[in-house]
C-alpha cells in the first residue's frame, strides 16, 4: 500500500485486523472544473419523474448491486484508486454479466469521500473529504455507465450525520447514495487503527430519516444506504434498525480471507438482520487473493442469504 501517513504505524493498525495503511483524501489543484451539481450551480427543482438509472424508483427486489469502490490516488482503497478511472470501470461493466441472477443488474460505483486519517487535522475528527471536483468527475463517470453513485463515509471522530449532510448538495441527485463505514467511527480518546470502531441501529436510523426525508422532499427515487460491517461488534444494536420511506438499507459484510472463513464471517454477520435490510458482500481483489482464489460469482450467489449487493475492493 502507497502513500500512507507516518502518523499511523502498520504494525497498530495490523493489530487490530484493518487496513495496514490509511490513505489521505484526493485533494485537487487548481481552478476546478464546473461540477455536475454544486450549491449554487444545482437546478432549483428536481423533475418530479426522476428515476434510478434505466428507468424506474425503486432498487429491490427487482435489481441486483453490482459494483466495485475506490478514492482518487489511492490503490490501498479500492481497485478504482488503481489508474485511470475510465479503464477501471470499463473493467467492472466487463465483469458485470457474471453476476447475473434474472435480475435487472444495476452497477454502482462507490466513492470513498470521507477518509479516515491518521492525524487529527485542525478539527481534530482524524478525516478530511473529497473536493467537489472529485466527485463530479466520478458521478460524470458512473452516469456515462448508467451506474449509481454511492459516498463512502469513514468518519474517525466526526459523525454520520454531520458528514451526510456535508453532502446534501449531491445527495439531491437521483443516482447518488451513501454507504456507511463504521470500522473507522472511532470515539473521543480513540485513534484510527488503534481500535475498531462501531456504530448503533440508532445512528443509522438517524442517516436513513434525513435520507428519506430528501427523497421525499425532492421527489426522488430510492436512496442505497450500505452499512459495511466485518463483524457483528461493529453494528450494534441492529434490532433497533427501522425500515424508512424511500430508502433501500443494506448491510454489506466484510470479512477478508478464504473462502471458507468468507462464508462463516457472512453467517454470523448476517444473523438476527432485520428481514428489510438487504444482505450485501464485499471480495478484496488483493487480501482475500492472499488467501487462496477469489471466491466465484457463483460461490457468492449460492450463500444463504444470497447477496443483494456485491463490492470489490
Amino acid at each position: 500500500m502507497g502513500g500512507a501517513l507516518g502518523a499511523l504505524g502498520a504494525a497498530t493498525v495490523a493489530a487490530c485486523g484493518a487496513p495496514a495503511a490509511i490513505i489521505p483524501a484526493a485533494r485537487t489543484s487548481g481552478p476546478p472544473r464546473t461540477p455536475i451539481s454544486t450549491p449554487t450551480s444545482r437546478p432549483s427543482t428536481v423533475p418530479a419523474a426522476a428515476e434510478l438509472p434505466g428507468g424506474g424508483r425503486t432498487i429491490f427486489p427487482s435489481r441486483f448491486l453490482f459494483g466495485w469502490c475506490g478514492s482518487p490516488g489511492a490503490p490501498a482503497l479500492g481497485q478504482l484508486g488503481v489508474g485511470d478511472l475510465d479503464v477501471e470501470l470499463d473493467r467492472m461493466m466487463r465483469a458485470a454479466p457474471a453476476w447475473s441472477t434474472g435480475r435487472r443488474i444495476l452497477p454502482v460505483v462507490e466513492l470513498i469521500a470521507t477518509v479516515v486519517q491518521g492525524a487529527p487535522g485542525g478539527d481534530g475528527l482524524f478525516r478530511a473529504r473529497v473536493s467537489d471536483e472529485v466527485i463530479s468527475t466520478w458521478l460524470t463517470a458512473a452516469r456515462a455507465r448508467g451506474a449509481l453513485l454511492l459516498l463512502n463515509i469513514q468518519p474517525g471522530r466526526a459523525s454520520f450525520l454531520d458528514e451526510a449532510r456535508a453532502y446534501e448538495h449531491w445527495l439531491t441527485e437521483p443516482d447518488v447514495g451513501l454507504a456507511l463505514d463504521p470500522e473507522w467511527s472511532i470515539r473521543a480518546g480513540q485513534r484510527p487503527g488503534a481500535v475498531f470502531g462501531s456504530t448503533t441501529g440508532e445512528i443509522v436510523n438517524d442517516v436513513a430519516a434525513y435520507l428519506s426525508g430528501l427523497v421525499s422532499a425532492h421527489r426522488l427515487p430510492e436512496k442505497a444506504l450500505v452499512v459495511h460491517v466485518l463483524r457483528p461488534s461493529i453494528l450494534r444494536d441492529q434490532s433497533a434498525l427501522r425500515p424508512h420511506t424511500g430508502v433501500a438499507l443494506v448491510k454489506s459484510v466484510d470479512g477478508i480471507g478464504a473462502a471458507q472463513d468468507k462464508t462463516d464471517t457472512y453467517h454470523l454477520v448476517m444473523k438476527d438482520t432485520p428481514a428489510f435490510v438487504a444482505p450485501g458482500f464485499k471480495l478484496f481483489f488483493q487480501e482475500d487473493a492472499q488467501a487462496g482464489p477469489l471466491m466465484t460469482p457463483a460461490q457468492v450467489l449460492a450463500l444463504v442469504p444470497r447477496p443483494d449487493y456485491v463490492l470489490y475492493e
